[in-house]
């Protein structure tokens, strides 16, 4: 038998009857919720209390329309073939209308001198990255 240290010892009877009694003492006065049970109505109070519950993303830049952006040069590139395009924002706003979605606008000033043509449409035009 190898020498370990007490600690790794089985516990004799006595000892466990008292590790029982002490776990025996130590259940909750009041049970958990059921798997399946309602949360209480405090916990969504407490949800809808909080500051955070408001809080919502702010939008992607592709996702605003051309008379939210502050820029004056608006800049898009395609991380397939590294070209840069950039259009200032009233020339943008005169061709696509100012409200456009940036991301419609960028997408279509790169589709429009892509250099990527394969044939196939999953693998054609550029992958734009809004600057």
């Amino acid at each position: 038998m190898t020498d370990r240290p007490a600690s790794w010892r089985m516990p004799n009877p006595k000892q466990m009857e008292k590790m029982a009694a002490a776990v025996g003492r130590s259940v909750p006065s009041r049970p958990g919720l059921a798997p399946d049970a309602d949360l209480p109505a405090e916990y969504w109070q407490a949800l809808l209390d909080d500051p955070r519950a408001e809080a919502r993303p702010a939008p992607s830049r592709g996702a605003q329309r051309l008379s939210q952006i502050p820029q004056h040069v608006l800049r898009v590139s395609c991380r397939r073939c590294a070209r840069i395009v950039e259009i200032q924002k009233a020339d943008a706003a005169r061709l696509y209308g100012p409200d456009a979605l940036w991301k419609h606008v960028g997408q279509r000033l790169l589709d429009n001198t892509c250099r990527e043509r394969t044939g196939r449409h999953e693998e054609d035009g550029c992958w734009p990255a809004f600057d």
